[in-house]
């Protein structure tokens, strides 16, 4: 496992304070690009990898199947009731009701709404590009290979607003080892669904769709 000293990380003051350090070098206006950064999903087409990356995309098929509705705020667990800086958990109705995700509306609070019929049910996720094992796997086989860990988190959005979150999932790293990095592979990127029959805002030329992410091979190595 690779360790990122805390030397790397950005200072909080400085964090929080980003804008006016974008405004210092004369490129406020890349904010607009920036902001979709927060966004917990997106886009996707099928990806050859010619980038030069190994690449992750994403995709739900036209079955009309739904996986069974969350847990409401009530019955949710969680292990961990405050984040590393002592803060309480948001609510549940909290963190799912409010959202960056562009690809259904620039307002946070309408997201949920429009995403209620949003079809993720069966899924698939495509790792290829540079690695030595290319493969697919289902959202299934996502539930059962890995065992599954429970985190809690501060996300913290380029917009300046955060939330402490309960997670469950499992390291990156873990998916990342079954497909086998090549040597040359320096970074990670994720391309997600494309698809404006789902998400009417990528009917709009606000952005350039599909929604794509990044990340350093370390940085994706690391737990």
């Amino acid at each position: 496992m690779i360790k990122i000293p805390s030397s790397e990380i950005t200072p909080e003051h400085v964090y929080l304070n980003r804008r006016e350090f974008l405004k210092s070098l004369g490129i406020v206006g890349a904010g607009a690009a920036v902001l979709a950064a927060c966004a917990p999903s997106a886009p996707a087409t099928n990806n050859t990898g010619s980038s030069g990356k190994p690449t992750t995309t994403s995709g739900s098929s036209s079955t009309s199947a739904q996986v069974p509705d969350p847990p409401d705020d009530t019955t949710l667990q969680v292990s961990v009731s405050t984040d590393e800086l002592g803060d309480s958990l948001n609510t549940y109705k909290e963190i799912t009701n409010y959202n960056n995700f562009y690809e259904f509306t620039v307002n946070k609070e309408k997201v949920a709404g429009l995403a209620k019929d949003f079809v993720s049910y069966p899924w698939s996720v495509e790792v290829d590009g540079l690695v030595n094992t290319p493969k697919t796997f289902d959202i299934d086989d996502l539930r059962t290979m890995f065992d599954q860990e429970e985190r809690v988190y501060r996300l913290r959005c380029v917009e300046g607003w955060s939330m402490v979150i309960p997670w469950m999932g499992f390291p990156l790293a873990k998916l990342l080892e079954i497909v086998e990095p090549k040597s040359e592979a320096q970074h990670l990127r994720f391309e997600t669904l494309l698809d404006p029959d789902q998400f009417p805002g990528q009917r709009s030329n606000w952005f350039e769709w599909p929604y794509i992410e990044g990340l350093r091979i370390d940085e994706a190595m690391n737990d």
